[in-house]
C-alpha cells in the first residue's frame, strides 16, 4: 500500500472564523475535515468508512484492534477501515457470495465525508444532541491511524492480526458485519405482520 499525504491545509486569512472542531482533527489527527455545521470528515485520504446498523457492527469490534476508531450516528455504526476499502467493497461481499443479496452495509470512500463526532478531547468535548455522530472507539492524538485500520490481508499480511503489518483483515471484518446485517433483516421481516389477500 502507498503511503498516503495528507492535503495541504489552506492557510487561515485573519477574518476566517475559526472553527474548533476543525481545527482539533486537522491538528491533532491530520484528518481533512470541513468546517460547517457539522464539521464533516473527508474520507479516502487516510481512511474509508463502513456503515452498519449498529445491532450488525457491535458483533464485528471483536475483528477490530483497540486503536481501531469506531463511531456512532444514531442507529448507525461507523468504522474506519484502510483507505481504498470502499472500492474494493462490492468485490469483496461478490467474492463472499453476499453479493447477490441486498444488504445494509454501505462504504463511504474517495471524494466522500462523514459527519465528524465532537472531539474526545480539546475545546467542544461532549456527546452532542441526540443522534448526533460519537465516538464508540476515539482516535488518539499523535498516533497514526493507518496501522490500526483494517486492510486486505492479501495485500501483504501473514502477521498475527490478519492484515497489512497486524492490522486487523478487513475479509473477516466484512463477512461478520455482513452475516449480522442479514440476521437484523430477517429478524425485522420476521416482526412484520403477514399480509392476506
Amino acid at each position: 500500500m502507498v503511503p498516503t499525504v495528507p492535503v495541504p491545509r489552506r492557510p487561515s486569512d485573519p477574518g476566517d472564523p475559526v472553527d474548533p472542531v476543525c481545527q482539533w482533527y486537522e491538528n491533532e489527527l491530520g484528518w481533512a475535515a470541513v468546517p460547517g455545521t457539522p464539521v464533516r470528515l473527508v474520507t479516502g485520504l487516510r481512511f474509508d468508512v463502513l456503515e452498519v446498523p449498529a445491532e450488525a457492527g457491535f458483533p464485528a469490534l471483536r475483528h477490530l484492534g483497540p486503536a481501531s476508531p469506531v463511531a456512532l450516528h444514531g442507529e448507525r455504526m461507523r468504522l474506519l477501515v484502510a483507505a481504498g476499502s470502499a472500492e474494493e467493497l462490492p468485490g469483496l461481499l461478490d467474492w463472499l457470495e453476499w453479493g447477490a443479496l441486498a444488504l445494509d452495509l454501505t462504504a463511504v470512500g474517495a471524494g466522500g465525508s462523514v459527519e465528524a463526532p465532537p472531539p474526545t478531547a480539546g475545546p467542544e468535548t461532549g456527546s452532542g444532541p441526540r443522534g448526533a455522530a460519537r465516538w464508540l472507539r476515539p482516535p488518539e492524538p499523535g498516533r497514526a491511524v493507518e496501522p490500526a485500520l483494517p486492510t486486505l490481508s492479501a495485500l501483504g499480511g501473514g502477521a498475527a492480526g490478519g492484515g497489512v503489518g497486524g492490522a486487523p483483515d478487513l475479509v473477516r471484518l466484512v463477512q461478520t458485519m455482513a452475516t449480522h446485517c442479514h440476521r437484523v433483516r430477517l429478524r425485522r421481516a420476521c416482526a412484520q405482520p403477514l399480509a392476506f389477500s
